[in-house]
């Protein structure tokens, strides 16, 4: 088995690809978190938790645009954060922790953190967990600082449009996976327990993550997490950024 992953931003340019099939436009939901980051934060060193971060996908954009910026990434999945620890060496910190487990912050080795940022993971946990959760991200915040969620969150006035917007963009990446041009997730997988350093995490994150554990995505409009950002305390909740029938929600604690 080898020591160590070989050629981790390789394996980071190949996540990003199969996920960019998905969400085309990924990149800029990014970019809306991290200029709100940089509206409310000041100096050049923000601390941020890249929260459910797999590959640290969101730690790596920050560091880009905040050099000195200060990155916990904390996620569940062996094979992602291999992937992130890699990636990051000593630029920031890796937490392994369950976000279905209410004690996940005491897995932090601080908070005061001036952003907590996430993107499409929250919908695996259910309505009941969500809502709680969103209170406990709220106290590791520093007063001032944000949360910003972006994931599936269709506009609830628009059911019609935002059901024709799920097709196009799922005849769109069906017709990359079938040209080629994008690896679909499954295949992304399958490529990842191949690998000498990433197998025996597959492994584990087999018995982590059965077949069964996940269930239905659940994915209400962007309105029902504004409501629960208010009701979880934050002093102010609403849309930061829409893309069809994604969108990102931001908290202000």
């Amino acid at each position: 088995m080898s020591a160590y992953l070989s050629n981790p931003q390789i394996w980071q340019e190949s996540w990003d690809r199969q996920q960019q099939a998905f969400l085309p436009d990924r990149e800029e939901r990014f970019a809306a978190m991290l200029s709100a980051v940089a509206a409310t934060t000041d100096g050049p060193a923000p601390r941020v938790l890249d929260l459910a971060g797999g590959t640290g996908t969101i730690s790596l954009r920050t560091l880009a645009r905040f050099p000195q910026a200060q990155v916990t990434v904390l996620d569940q999945d062996p094979v992602l954060m291999a992937i992130a620890t890699a990636s990051l060496r000593d630029r920031g910190e890796v937490v392994d922790a369950d976000l279905g487990d209410p004690g996940w912050r005491a897995k932090l080795s601080s908070d005061g953190f001036d952003a907590v940022l996430t993107a499409t993971a929250l919908h695996w946990l259910p309505a009941e967990r969500v809502a709680t959760l969103y209170g406990e991200i709220r106290e590791v915040l520093r007063p001032g600082g944000i949360f910003v969620n972006a994931d599936h969150m269709p506009e609830d006035s628009l059911p019609s449009l935002s059901e024709r917007l799920r097709d196009h963009a799922r005849a769109e990446r069906e017709a990359r996976y079938a040209a080629g041009a994008a690896t679909g997730w499954g295949e992304w997988w399958e490529k990842a327990a191949a690998d000498e350093f990433l197998a025996p995490r597959a492994v584990e994150r087999e018995q982590i993550y059965p077949k069964t554990r996940h269930g239905q995505e659940w994915n209400p409009p962007a309105l029902w997490h504004v409501d629960a950002l208010r009701v979880a305390g934050y002093t102010e909740a609403g849309v930061l950024w829409r893309g069809g029938t994604d969108a990102a929600v931001v908290g202000l604690r």
